[in-house]
Protein backbone atom coordinates (compact mmCIF):
# COMPACT_ATOMS: atom_id res chain seq x y z
CA UNK A 1 0.00 0.00 0.00
CA UNK A 2 1.44 3.58 -0.88
CA UNK A 3 2.11 5.48 2.32
CA UNK A 4 3.75 8.20 3.61
CA UNK A 5 6.56 5.91 5.10
CA UNK A 6 9.34 8.33 3.73
CA UNK A 7 9.98 10.91 6.65
CA UNK A 8 10.19 7.96 9.46
CA UNK A 9 12.41 5.88 7.56
CA UNK A 10 15.38 9.16 6.96
CA UNK A 11 15.24 8.94 10.94
CA UNK A 12 16.07 4.77 10.79
CA UNK A 13 18.50 3.32 13.08
CA UNK A 14 19.08 6.73 14.60
CA UNK A 15 17.87 6.24 17.65
CA UNK A 16 17.72 3.39 20.13
CA UNK A 17 13.84 2.31 19.00
CA UNK A 18 11.90 1.57 22.21
CA UNK A 19 9.24 -1.74 21.24
CA UNK A 20 6.68 -0.26 23.28
CA UNK A 21 5.11 3.27 23.14
CA UNK A 22 5.54 5.16 25.91
CA UNK A 23 5.55 8.85 25.22
CA UNK A 24 1.33 8.70 25.23
CA UNK A 25 -1.17 9.13 27.84
CA UNK A 26 -2.97 11.81 29.88
CA UNK A 27 -1.16 15.26 30.53
CA UNK A 28 -3.72 15.81 33.52
CA UNK A 29 -3.85 13.98 36.34
CA UNK A 30 -6.92 15.17 37.88
CA UNK A 31 -10.71 14.01 37.18
CA UNK A 32 -11.11 10.43 35.16
CA UNK A 33 -9.22 7.77 36.19
CA UNK A 34 -8.73 3.75 36.23
CA UNK A 35 -9.65 3.16 39.76
CA UNK A 36 -8.71 -0.61 40.52
CA UNK A 37 -7.31 -3.59 37.79
CA UNK A 38 -7.27 -7.49 39.16
CA UNK A 39 -6.55 -10.07 37.12
CA UNK A 40 -5.50 -13.72 38.71
CA UNK A 41 -3.22 -15.66 37.01
CA UNK A 42 -1.49 -19.44 37.17
CA UNK A 43 0.99 -17.80 39.77
CA UNK A 44 0.74 -14.19 41.12
CA UNK A 45 -2.17 -11.60 41.05
CA UNK A 46 -2.13 -8.00 39.59
CA UNK A 47 -3.74 -5.83 42.44
CA UNK A 48 -3.98 -1.88 41.52
CA UNK A 49 -5.39 0.71 43.52
CA UNK A 50 -5.07 4.49 41.51
CA UNK A 51 -5.84 7.56 42.52
CA UNK A 52 -4.08 10.16 42.46
CA UNK A 53 -4.02 10.20 39.12
CA UNK A 54 -0.43 9.79 37.07
CA UNK A 55 0.60 11.51 34.00
CA UNK A 56 1.78 9.84 30.82
CA UNK A 57 2.13 5.94 31.01
CA UNK A 58 2.16 4.86 34.16
CA UNK A 59 5.13 2.21 34.33
CA UNK A 60 3.14 -0.84 36.50
CA UNK A 61 5.41 -3.66 34.89
CA UNK A 62 6.33 -4.57 38.92
CA UNK A 63 3.03 -6.04 39.33
CA UNK A 64 2.33 -9.13 37.09
CA UNK A 65 0.99 -12.81 37.09
CA UNK A 66 1.49 -16.15 34.86
CA UNK A 67 -1.06 -17.18 32.00
CA UNK A 68 -1.23 -20.29 30.05
CA UNK A 69 -1.74 -20.36 26.47
CA UNK A 70 -5.07 -22.09 25.76
CA UNK A 71 -7.05 -21.07 29.31
CA UNK A 72 -9.81 -18.91 30.18
CA UNK A 73 -9.24 -15.84 32.64
CA UNK A 74 -10.99 -12.94 33.73
CA UNK A 75 -10.01 -9.59 34.63
CA UNK A 76 -11.67 -6.63 36.30
CA UNK A 77 -10.86 -3.40 35.74
CA UNK A 78 -13.02 -0.19 37.15
CA UNK A 79 -13.01 2.65 34.82
CA UNK A 80 -13.45 5.85 37.16
CA UNK A 81 -12.27 8.70 38.28
CA UNK A 82 -10.03 11.21 40.62
CA UNK A 83 -12.46 14.03 40.47
CA UNK A 84 -15.52 14.91 37.97
CA UNK A 85 -17.48 12.07 36.34
CA UNK A 86 -16.96 13.12 32.72
CA UNK A 87 -18.25 10.40 29.71
CA UNK A 88 -15.20 8.44 28.54
CA UNK A 89 -14.03 5.22 27.10
CA UNK A 90 -11.67 2.27 28.34
CA UNK A 91 -9.67 -0.87 26.76
CA UNK A 92 -7.37 -2.90 27.74
CA UNK A 93 -4.96 -5.18 25.55
CA UNK A 94 -2.20 -8.00 26.56
CA UNK A 95 1.05 -8.29 23.73
CA UNK A 96 0.00 -11.90 22.89
CA UNK A 97 2.53 -12.25 20.28
CA UNK A 98 5.34 -10.14 22.26
CA UNK A 99 5.42 -7.73 18.74
CA UNK A 100 5.84 -4.63 20.91
CA UNK A 101 2.56 -3.43 19.71
CA UNK A 102 -0.76 -3.80 20.72
CA UNK A 103 -2.79 -4.81 18.00
CA UNK A 104 -7.01 -4.59 17.90
CA UNK A 105 -6.76 -8.73 17.64
CA UNK A 106 -5.25 -8.72 21.33
CA UNK A 107 -8.05 -6.45 22.86
CA UNK A 108 -9.12 -8.38 25.95
CA UNK A 109 -12.32 -5.76 26.70
CA UNK A 110 -13.58 -2.21 26.23
CA UNK A 111 -16.38 0.00 28.11
CA UNK A 112 -18.03 3.09 27.50
CA UNK A 113 -19.82 5.36 30.07
CA UNK A 114 -20.03 7.88 32.68
CA UNK A 115 -18.46 7.05 36.13
CA UNK A 116 -19.52 5.84 38.85
CA UNK A 117 -19.98 2.29 36.76
CA UNK A 118 -19.72 -0.99 37.97
CA UNK A 119 -16.60 -3.05 37.78
CA UNK A 120 -15.73 -3.95 34.16
CA UNK A 121 -15.51 -7.82 34.01
CA UNK A 122 -13.29 -8.80 30.97
CA UNK A 123 -13.60 -12.73 30.30
CA UNK A 124 -10.73 -13.77 27.62
CA UNK A 125 -8.85 -16.56 26.48
CA UNK A 126 -5.47 -16.43 25.91
CA UNK A 127 -4.48 -17.75 22.49
CA UNK A 128 -2.56 -21.13 22.12
CA UNK A 129 -0.53 -19.52 19.43
CA UNK A 130 0.58 -16.85 22.19
CA UNK A 131 4.46 -16.36 22.40
CA UNK A 132 5.97 -18.11 25.54
CA UNK A 133 7.88 -15.16 27.58
CA UNK A 134 7.50 -11.60 29.28
CA UNK A 135 4.90 -9.49 28.17
CA UNK A 136 2.54 -6.78 28.86
CA UNK A 137 -0.92 -5.98 29.25
CA UNK A 138 -1.71 -2.09 28.87
CA UNK A 139 -4.94 -0.77 30.04
CA UNK A 140 -6.47 2.79 28.41
CA UNK A 141 -8.98 5.14 30.03
CA UNK A 142 -9.81 7.90 27.87
CA UNK A 143 -12.41 10.85 28.77
CA UNK A 144 -14.35 11.74 25.81
CA UNK A 145 -12.24 8.66 23.60
CA UNK A 146 -14.64 6.49 21.28
CA UNK A 147 -14.08 2.60 20.75
CA UNK A 148 -11.47 1.53 19.41
CA UNK A 149 -9.11 3.57 21.49
CA UNK A 150 -5.30 4.44 20.20
CA UNK A 151 -3.03 2.35 23.27
CA UNK A 152 -0.38 4.82 22.17
CA UNK A 153 -2.76 8.46 22.21
CA UNK A 154 -1.89 11.27 23.95
CA UNK A 155 -5.30 12.81 25.52
CA UNK A 156 -5.80 15.64 28.65
CA UNK A 157 -7.44 13.44 30.59
CA UNK A 158 -7.70 9.50 31.87
CA UNK A 159 -5.19 6.65 32.65
CA UNK A 160 -2.37 4.65 30.57
CA UNK A 161 -0.72 1.91 32.34
CA UNK A 162 1.00 -1.48 31.82
CA UNK A 163 1.45 -4.72 33.62
CA UNK A 164 3.63 -7.61 33.56
CA UNK A 165 2.26 -10.95 32.06
CA UNK A 166 4.42 -13.81 31.83
CA UNK A 167 3.22 -16.76 29.10
CA UNK A 168 3.73 -20.19 29.33
CA UNK A 169 3.07 -23.34 27.34
CA UNK A 170 2.33 -21.49 24.14
CA UNK A 171 4.64 -20.86 21.30
CA UNK A 172 8.68 -21.77 22.13
CA UNK A 173 10.96 -19.10 20.30
CA UNK A 174 13.97 -19.64 21.64
CA UNK A 175 15.03 -21.78 18.67
CA UNK A 176 14.22 -18.62 16.17
CA UNK A 177 16.23 -16.63 14.15
CA UNK A 178 16.32 -13.15 12.55
CA UNK A 179 14.71 -11.49 15.13
CA UNK A 180 17.16 -8.10 15.21
CA UNK A 181 20.63 -7.10 13.29
CA UNK A 182 22.38 -9.07 16.00
CA UNK A 183 20.79 -12.85 15.44
CA UNK A 184 20.11 -12.24 11.71
CA UNK A 185 19.07 -15.58 9.33
CA UNK A 186 22.16 -16.06 7.21
CA UNK A 187 21.89 -15.87 3.72
CA UNK A 188 24.51 -18.82 2.53
CA UNK A 189 24.13 -18.46 -1.27
CA UNK A 190 22.30 -17.33 -4.42
CA UNK A 191 20.05 -17.59 -5.45
CA UNK A 192 18.55 -17.66 -2.22
CA UNK A 193 14.53 -18.94 -1.95
CA UNK A 194 12.41 -19.65 1.24
CA UNK A 195 9.28 -18.93 2.86
CA UNK A 196 8.31 -17.26 6.45
CA UNK A 197 6.00 -16.40 8.93
CA UNK A 198 6.76 -13.00 11.07
CA UNK A 199 3.07 -13.25 13.05
CA UNK A 200 5.27 -14.80 15.67
CA UNK A 201 8.38 -15.38 17.63
CA UNK A 202 9.36 -11.69 15.94
CA UNK A 203 9.27 -8.03 17.00
CA UNK A 204 9.33 -5.07 15.82
CA UNK A 205 12.37 -3.78 15.61
CA UNK A 206 12.60 -1.39 12.61
CA UNK A 207 10.60 1.63 13.18
CA UNK A 208 9.03 2.28 9.58
CA UNK A 209 5.55 0.31 10.55
CA UNK A 210 4.96 -1.50 13.61
CA UNK A 211 4.93 -5.21 11.86
CA UNK A 212 7.38 -7.32 13.09
CA UNK A 213 10.24 -7.66 11.40
CA UNK A 214 12.86 -10.41 10.36
CA UNK A 215 16.52 -10.19 9.24
CA UNK A 216 18.52 -11.64 6.78
CA UNK A 217 22.39 -11.15 6.18
CA UNK A 218 23.91 -11.10 3.08
CA UNK A 219 27.71 -10.99 2.59
CA UNK A 220 28.15 -9.74 -1.25
CA UNK A 221 30.25 -11.60 -3.59
CA UNK A 222 33.23 -9.24 -5.20
CA UNK A 223 31.72 -10.30 -8.35
CA UNK A 224 28.21 -8.99 -7.84
CA UNK A 225 27.55 -6.02 -9.24
CA UNK A 226 23.94 -6.45 -7.34
CA UNK A 227 21.74 -8.02 -5.76
CA UNK A 228 17.22 -8.58 -6.34
CA UNK A 229 15.24 -9.37 -3.49
CA UNK A 230 11.29 -9.99 -4.05
CA UNK A 231 8.58 -11.15 -1.81
CA UNK A 232 6.27 -11.69 -4.47
CA UNK A 233 3.80 -14.36 -3.62
CA UNK A 234 3.53 -13.32 0.02
CA UNK A 235 -0.31 -13.59 2.01
CA UNK A 236 0.15 -10.08 2.89
CA UNK A 237 0.82 -6.01 2.12
CA UNK A 238 4.73 -6.25 2.65
CA UNK A 239 7.30 -3.94 3.06
CA UNK A 240 11.45 -4.27 2.24
CA UNK A 241 14.21 -2.67 3.25
CA UNK A 242 17.91 -3.20 3.04
CA UNK A 243 20.60 -1.07 5.70
CA UNK A 244 24.24 -2.02 5.77
CA UNK A 245 26.40 -2.93 8.94
CA UNK A 246 25.99 1.29 10.36
CA UNK A 247 22.41 0.86 9.57
CA UNK A 248 22.43 3.24 6.13
CA UNK A 249 19.70 2.92 4.24
CA UNK A 250 20.95 1.03 0.69
CA UNK A 251 17.30 0.63 -0.52
CA UNK A 252 13.35 0.22 0.59
CA UNK A 253 10.48 -0.67 -1.03
CA UNK A 254 6.93 -0.71 -0.81
CA UNK A 255 4.63 -1.93 -3.16
CA UNK A 256 6.12 -3.64 -6.68
CA UNK A 257 4.62 -3.20 -9.99
CA UNK A 258 5.42 -6.81 -10.72
CA UNK A 259 3.60 -8.13 -7.59
CA UNK A 260 1.22 -5.43 -6.63
CA UNK A 261 0.96 -4.55 -3.02
CA UNK A 262 4.28 -6.93 -2.16
CA UNK A 263 7.70 -5.38 -2.14
CA UNK A 264 10.69 -6.05 -4.66
CA UNK A 265 14.07 -4.16 -5.29
CA UNK A 266 17.43 -3.74 -6.26
CA UNK A 267 20.39 -2.43 -4.74
CA UNK A 268 24.04 -2.01 -5.60
CA UNK A 269 26.95 -4.18 -3.92
CA UNK A 270 29.90 -2.42 -4.81
CA UNK A 271 32.00 -1.51 -1.42
CA UNK A 272 29.08 -3.33 0.94
CA UNK A 273 30.81 -5.20 3.79
CA UNK A 274 27.39 -6.56 4.79
CA UNK A 275 23.94 -5.55 4.03
CA UNK A 276 20.97 -6.41 6.14
CA UNK A 277 17.79 -7.07 4.79
CA UNK A 278 14.50 -6.60 6.73
CA UNK A 279 11.33 -8.10 5.87
CA UNK A 280 7.84 -6.10 7.30
CA UNK A 281 4.52 -5.92 6.53
CA UNK A 282 2.92 -2.57 5.79
CA UNK A 283 1.15 -1.23 9.05
CA UNK A 284 0.18 -3.91 11.00
CA UNK A 285 0.43 -6.94 9.05
CA UNK A 286 2.09 -9.84 9.11
CA UNK A 287 1.86 -13.88 8.26
CA UNK A 288 3.35 -15.66 5.89
CA UNK A 289 5.71 -14.33 3.04
CA UNK A 290 8.10 -15.89 0.29
CA UNK A 291 11.37 -14.06 -0.40
CA UNK A 292 13.91 -14.94 -2.88
CA UNK A 293 17.22 -13.45 -3.40
CA UNK A 294 19.29 -13.47 -6.67
CA UNK A 295 22.84 -11.67 -7.39
CA UNK A 296 23.65 -10.12 -10.62
CA UNK A 297 27.17 -10.42 -11.88
CA UNK A 298 29.66 -8.48 -13.64
CA UNK A 299 29.04 -9.01 -17.40
CA UNK A 300 31.84 -11.72 -19.24
CA UNK A 301 34.16 -8.28 -20.43
CA UNK A 302 34.53 -7.16 -16.73
CA UNK A 303 34.97 -10.41 -15.39
CA UNK A 304 38.44 -10.99 -18.34
CA UNK A 305 40.15 -7.87 -16.63
CA UNK A 306 38.94 -9.17 -12.95
CA UNK A 307 41.73 -11.72 -12.48
CA UNK A 308 42.71 -11.89 -8.77
CA UNK A 309 45.27 -9.39 -7.71
CA UNK A 310 45.79 -10.39 -4.26
CA UNK A 311 48.31 -12.36 -2.16
CA UNK A 312 48.56 -14.12 -0.19
CA UNK A 313 44.84 -15.25 0.86
CA UNK A 314 44.65 -16.43 3.85
CA UNK A 315 46.62 -13.38 4.94
CA UNK A 316 48.89 -13.31 8.11
CA UNK A 317 51.02 -10.20 8.15
CA UNK A 318 50.13 -8.39 5.07
CA UNK A 319 48.65 -8.40 1.59
CA UNK A 320 49.90 -7.03 -1.86
CA UNK A 321 47.90 -6.70 -4.91
CA UNK A 322 50.02 -7.44 -8.11
CA UNK A 323 50.22 -5.22 -11.38
CA UNK A 324 48.04 -2.55 -9.28
CA UNK A 325 49.07 1.24 -9.53
CA UNK A 326 46.93 4.11 -7.97
CA UNK A 327 43.75 3.91 -5.44
CA UNK A 328 43.80 1.26 -2.81
CA UNK A 329 41.06 0.71 0.31
CA UNK A 330 41.27 -2.09 3.09
CA UNK A 331 37.73 -2.59 4.72
CA UNK A 332 36.74 -4.73 7.83
CA UNK A 333 33.36 -7.05 7.49
CA UNK A 334 31.14 -4.30 8.26
CA UNK A 335 32.68 -1.73 5.42
CA UNK A 336 34.73 0.73 7.26
CA UNK A 337 37.55 1.73 5.69
CA UNK A 338 40.80 0.82 7.77
CA UNK A 339 43.44 1.80 4.93
CA UNK A 340 43.58 4.20 2.39
CA UNK A 341 46.21 4.61 0.43
CA UNK A 342 45.60 6.89 -2.68
CA UNK A 343 48.57 6.30 -4.86
CA UNK A 344 49.28 2.65 -3.87
CA UNK A 345 52.71 1.18 -6.02
CA UNK A 346 52.63 -2.43 -5.32
CA UNK A 347 54.13 -2.30 -1.56
CA UNK A 348 53.23 -5.26 1.02
CA UNK A 349 50.21 -3.66 3.31
CA UNK A 350 50.53 -3.84 6.56
CA UNK A 351 48.14 -5.54 8.79
CA UNK A 352 49.80 -6.35 12.22
CA UNK A 353 47.56 -4.68 14.40
CA UNK A 354 44.02 -5.75 12.66
CA UNK A 355 42.18 -9.28 14.51
CA UNK A 356 41.90 -12.10 12.45
CA UNK A 357 38.61 -12.54 10.13
CA UNK A 358 37.22 -11.75 7.04
CA UNK A 359 38.29 -7.84 5.20
CA UNK A 360 37.80 -6.88 1.89
CA UNK A 361 40.48 -4.53 -0.60
CA UNK A 362 39.13 -2.05 -3.18
CA UNK A 363 40.87 -0.97 -5.88
CA UNK A 364 41.05 0.21 -9.51
CA UNK A 365 42.55 -1.65 -12.32
CA UNK A 366 41.77 -0.74 -16.03
CA UNK A 367 39.97 2.13 -14.84
CA UNK A 368 37.24 0.13 -13.26
CA UNK A 369 36.87 -0.47 -9.89
CA UNK A 370 36.86 -3.94 -8.36
CA UNK A 371 36.67 -5.63 -4.97
CA UNK A 372 38.13 -8.62 -3.21
CA UNK A 373 37.88 -10.17 -0.07
CA UNK A 374 40.08 -12.16 1.93
CA UNK A 375 40.63 -13.91 5.19
CA UNK A 376 43.32 -12.29 8.10
CA UNK A 377 44.81 -15.51 9.72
Amino acid sequence: MKNYYILPFLFFHSTLFSQYCSTGGPTSGVDSNVQTVSLVGESGTISYTGCPGVIGVQNLTNLGTTLSAGNAYTSQVKFGTCGGNYNGAGQAWIDFDQSGSFDLSESIGTWSGIPPVAISIFNFNVPNGAQNGVTRMRINQQEGGTLPLNPCASFSWGSVMDFSITIINGVDCSGFIGDDINDPIEVSSLPYSTTGDNSYCYSNQNPVYASPDVYYRLLPNPLMESVTVSLCGSLFDTFLSVIDANGNILAFNDDAEACGSQSSLTFDTDGIGIAYIIVEGWGNQMGNYSILIEGNYLATEDLEVHNSVLFPNPAKDYIQLKEISGWVEVLDASGSILISIPNYTGEQIDLNKYSRGLYFVKYTQNQKQFSEKFILN
